[in-house]
């Protein structure tokens, strides 16, 4: 029997690898001969270099680049074979870069992002594929393109500062100096977000509160990034502030997509894709999946969903496994997922839940239980049909 175990992460207890090898752990104690798949998952969020550069069989690279406040970080991005990069924009600028009292999208930069695009670049890689959720900033992509050689200047035809400071005081955008190489490049951005770049739906007025942004500076930066997409239009003809996606990650959906040719797609759809999942599951009796919290938000797509979507494709059964379970999790039959189960096997408070080695043991004892019921279940029909 081929199991696939096609598990997200558990966001601070387990990675997506981990849990699918916990998984896998547990179904072997009820059957050593089952053929396991593991296959790490993500939907464009924490985790996806891990499980595309696992599974695609690249290789890490660790760099120095400007954190969010200036200083400098060490920031990982795979490498695959193809020469295809894959990053995550939080790597260079993510919030968990920052301290909740140092927040400010008046300051924190994206300039880190240019430094990994041109690295990577430097290494022979044409084609990259970006994730751009958990980021600390709201400066349109200033950063990453001053980083990647675009002009960017004030009415003294300086430099402007980092972050959406270098908003207020932009008055010219000149890519005559950009690198080169860039004309060569393909870009493929992982966005779930359809937020436009302004407004009372844009970047500044619905993210800026949880980057540290009062009401004031969310006025002032949605004024600041109209009159930067004018500028932007002066110079790209087909800037669309408007565009679904533009005001993802601050405004970086907006800056990849107009300067960089950038195609935004979701998060999912990429990773399931560029995973080869598809090829894995046709051929597969059993898909498992699940997260660390299941409820309404993974009905509306995230990458349990994602998963079980495809393997009702191919009329695949699907169960998922979780660290606990909303009310709303009931929305997930619809979605695909025939039965959910979660984990815990006794009362424990949160903490101890989400000790590694705890949740990685509930996890297999689970897989375990679930897959006797299944193949006896199985057994039984084949039996009957016999």
């Amino acid at each position: 029997m081929k199991i696939i175990a096609a598990m997200d992460s558990f966001k601070g207890s387990l990675t997506s690898l981990e849990a699918g090898e916990w998984v896998k752990r547990g179904i072997h104690r009820a059957d050593a001969d089952a053929q396991v798949v593991v296959c790490p998952l993500a939907d464009g969020g924490e985790g996806t270099v891990q499980a595309l550069t696992t599974v695609c069989g690249g290789r890490f690279r660790r760099i120095s680049v400007t954190g969010p406040l200036g200083q400098p970080v060490e920031a990982i991005y795979g490498i695959l074979k193809d020469h295809t990069a894959v990053m995550e924009m939080a790597a260079a600028a993510g919030l968990t870069l920052t301290e909740p009292a140092q927040r400010n999208p008046l300051h924190t930069t994206t300039y880190g992002v240019g430094e990994m695009i041109r690295d990577a670049i430097g290494q022979g890689c044409r084609r990259l594929v970006i994730g751009i959720g958990g980021r600390a900033t709201n400066d349109g992509g200033i950063g990453m393109l001053q980083a990647l050689g675009w002009e960017l200047q004030d009415q003294e035809e300086k430099a402007v500062p980092y972050g959406a400071a270098g908003l207020e005081k932009l008055v010219s955008i000149c890519g005559e100096r950009a690198l080169p190489q860039l004309q060569e490049c393909s870009f493929q951005i992982i966005c779930d977000v359809v937020n436009p770049l302004c407004g009372p739906q844009g970047c500044s007025a619905v993210f800026g509160p949880q980057k540290g942004a009062d009401r004031e500076l969310i006025r002032q930066m949605d004024q600041w990034l109209m009159h930067y997409a004018k500028l932007a239009r002066e110079v790209c003809p087909q800037a669309d502030p408007d565009c679904p996606g533009a005001g993802a990650a601050g405004g970086m959906g907006f800056a990849f997509r107009t300067f960089l040719g950038g195609r935004l797609e979701p998060g999912i759809r990429v990773v399931l894709r560029e995973t080869g999942l598809e090829q894995e599951i046709r051929d597969a009796d059993l898909v498992i999946t699940g997260e660390g919290c299941l409820d309404g938000q993974t009905a509306m797509g995230k990458a349990p969903v994602g998963v079980a979507e495809l393997a009702k494709q191919y009329r695949k059964p699907v169960i998922a496994l979780a660290g606990c379970v909303t009310e709303e999790a009931a929305a997930c039959h619809q979605a695909g997922i025939d039965a959910f189960f979660p984990i815990l096997r006794r009362a424990v408070t949160l903490e101890e839940a989400m000790v590694k080695e705890q949740a990685g043991r509930n996890l297999a004892e689970t897989a375990e239980q679930v897959y006797r019921l299944y193949s006896t279940a199985r057994r039984q029909n084949q039996a009957e049909n016999s």
